[in-house]
């Protein structure tokens, strides 16, 4: 594993450098001062996304504790990580047990894997739920051992985005990258340029948005000149790309950590990031840096027509710089009062150095014992698991002048006022209130707490095992399993969540049984293998009958008519198909013209309803219903598409058959 680029630059000159300048006090938020209009990144907060954890055994092809541990094949042990922070994971379905101590309060010290779907969907999920706007997909060298891990995390970083209606983009940080001239123009076209087909990319002034993260710096890992940084810049732009460019901090002096004669590299960028960790770590360095920086950088870009998105951060947790969250406040503060627009939240999940947003242990309860790690109370103010989540969408809310300008912190550390270490109790009386051959309809008697209980997780046990399969909200006393395979025995429990992260005892165990699936509503292509005429990254046709509603298949582009095909196993009469796309508002409403083919033979059914308009709308469910003139009996369902008024491909994210 190279160095960091913020282990690197946390060595480099200081703002201190630069003297120190009185603060000049200021009146309410500025005017707009962007070069564009507000789009996917103008006038929003976006969040640095890593997405670079795994463990041994989640399926990733790097097979090892990828960024937990200095040493990948050994289990992560106090002689043996590379993080400065401990990750709260109470919300993930899976972790993975480490070489630790126990927790503080006795519970096993267990990791997280990016690589996990649900894993994603949870840290998109925060995204939406605190209010963050957009997601910078990290991408280094993919040429690489890493390379199969990060491509396949772009592909899940996608899904995610899509299901829980955040944007994203891609994110190139350049470091050691030394065929990267040639090699980034080649993986923007062969890999990374498909996931703009995606409704959830970010868009800006009407055009995908790329970043490049390291041009101009002046050390050894980025040794390229201004023509060759310019050059791609160019390249990028001429694809039809809003580029942004993570820049050095002293890109307009071009002087300390910048390389000199790149004005023009820096010029040629529609946006510019500077980069800010490693420069500041108090309330003292941040107004500093508002005058000898942030101020002067705006009037520049304002002055050359390029927008601004400088960095805020929470501060390094181990560096005890976070002032239970004054210091990151105050960053907000100084933005807001020079009419800065956006921002970039540096970083989501960067365990490594600590300066993370993301759920991390609020106490030494939730600490590994002798580890040494320290948690967000470290200062002696308690701080819930999510504080830096919530102090981050208040900030975005001021910038966004949805509330006052205000230099006083608005975010309590704990939600309620204390340090809420009360669980909720546990739900009760769970019951069943519908089974069918499909889904399992559950309900239960609420929880109490304290302060207030803010969610339920329902959660499948098999073998005493349990996983994950829903969320209710804390209003909520009921929730409804789908997927399940027919005349099959299942048992659920359920746990209730409070605002500070404490989890109930589980509720009493219910075992249901689905009934026999000879109703109309029996999905008969449910699990049932598939084959296609082709696919677009992973997004092969096996998507559309897993049974769950966000993932999808997504043909070759621009090369109609592709089909879609499953195998039902056995002839059935078939009098009806389903077709959905994937329910999140990020999929716009599209029309694709679709024909059913039906038979025995694999490789010729017979057609049996013409070519047909279907109509897609995620305000009404996002689903077509193809209804054959008459039952016939077949074993292969194919649908072929002749056209996407969306996107030039076959999208399908579930295919059900049905016998009427």
């Amino acid at each position: 594993m190279g160095v960091t680029r913020r282990v690197f630059l946390q060595a480099a000159v200081a703002v201190g450098a630069a003297g120190s300048v009185a603060l000049a006090e200021a009146g309410p938020l500025a005017g707009p001062a962007s070069a564009s209009g507000p789009g996917d990144v103008v006038g929003k907060v976006t969040v640095g996304y890593q997405g670079w954890f795994a463990c041994p055994g989640d399926g990733a092809p790097i097979n090892g504790w990828w960024h937990w541990a200095q040493n990948w094949g050994q289990t992560p042990s106090p002689t043996n990580n590379s993080i400065v922070a401990w990750p709260d994971v109470r919300d993930y379905a899976a972790t993975y047990r480490t070489a630790f101590g126990s927790l503080g309060n006795g519970q096993p010290a267990t990791l997280f894997s990016s690589y996990a779907q649900q894993t994603v969907d949870v840290h998109f999920g925060w995204m939406k739920q605190y209010g963050i706007d957009t997601a910078a997909l990290q991408r280094f060298n993919p040429t690489g051992g890493e390379g199969p891990t990060r491509d396949a995390m772009a592909a899940k970083v996608r899904s995610a985005a899509e299901a829980k209606g955040v944007k994203f983009y891609v994110m190139y940080d350049v470091s050691d990258w030394t065929d990267m001239q040639a090699g980034i123009k080649a993986d923007w076209t062969d890999k990374m340029r498909a996931h703009t087909a995606s409704a959830a990319y970010a868009r800006q002034n009407g055009r995908p948005v790329v970043c490049i993260w390291g041009f101009g710096f002046n050390d050894n890992q980025r040794p390229f000149t201004p023509a060759a940084c310019l050059d791609v810049v160019n390249w990028f732009k001429a694809q039809g790309c809003y580029v942004i460019g993570g820049v050095p901090t002293w890109w307009r002096t071009g002087d300390r950590d910048s390389r000199p004669g790149f004005a023009d590299v820096y010029h040629a960028f529609d946006m510019l990031s500077p980069w800010l960790v490693g420069r500041i770590g108090n309330v003292g360095d941040a107004d500093n840096f508002y005058n000898v920086a942030t101020v002067p950088d705006l009037a520049e870009c304002t002055a050359r027509g390029i927008d601004y998105q400088p960095c805020v951060l929470p501060g390094g947790v181990s560096a005890r710089q976070r002032a239970h969250g004054d210091f990151m406040w105050r960053q907000f503060y100084n933005m807001g009062r020079a009419g800065v627009q956006s921002t970039y939240i540096s970083m989501f999940d960067e365990y490594n150095e600590g300066n993370q947003i993301a759920k991390t242990a609020e106490s030494q309860a939730w600490v590994p014992t002798g580890s040494g790690f320290l948690a967000l109370d470290e200062d002696g103010t308690a701080c819930s698991s999510d504080y830096y989540l919530r102090l981050t969408g208040d900030g975005g809310r001021m910038l966004k002048g949805q509330t006052p300008l205000t230099a006083t912190r608005p975010t309590p550390p704990v939600v309620g006022g204390g340090g809420d270490t009360v669980p909720p109790t546990a739900p009760g009386a769970l019951h069943a209130t519908a089974v069918t051959d499909t889904t399992a309809a559950l309900a239960w008697t609420a929880s109490a707490d304290n302060v207030a209980v803010t969610g339920y997780r329902v959660r499948r046990l098999v073998g005493g095992s349990p996983t994950v399969v829903g969320t209710a909200p804390g209003n909520a006393v009921s929730y409804t399993v789908t997927g399940l395979a027919a005349s099959t025995a299942y048992t659920f429990d359920v746990q209730a969540l409070d605002a500070a992260g404490s989890v109930s005892a589980a509720s009493n165990q219910l075992t249901v049984t689905t009934t026999t699936g000879t109703s109309p509503t029996t999905d008969l292509a449910l699990n049932r293998p598939t084959s296609e005429s082709s696919h677009t990254q992973v997004y092969g046709s096996g998507n559309a009958t897993d049974g769950n509603p966000d993932s999808y298949w997504e043909s070759a582009n621009n090369a109609f008519p592709q089909w879609i095909q499953v195998d039902l196993g056995t002839a059935a009469g078939v009098r009806r198909i389903a077709v959905a796309l994937p329910p999140s508002p990020a999929w716009g409403a599209r029309t694709q013209t679709v024909s059913v083919q039906a038979g025995a033979d694999a490789g010729a059914p017979t057609q049996v309803l013409a070519a047909t308009a279907c109509t897609f709308d995620p305000g009404t469910g996002n689903t077509a219903t193809l209804t054959l003139p008459s039952t016939v009996t077949a074993r292969f369902v194919r649908l072929t598409f002749t056209g996407n008024t969306g996107w030039p491909a076959g999208q399908v994210a579930a295919l059900r058959v049905y016998g009427s």
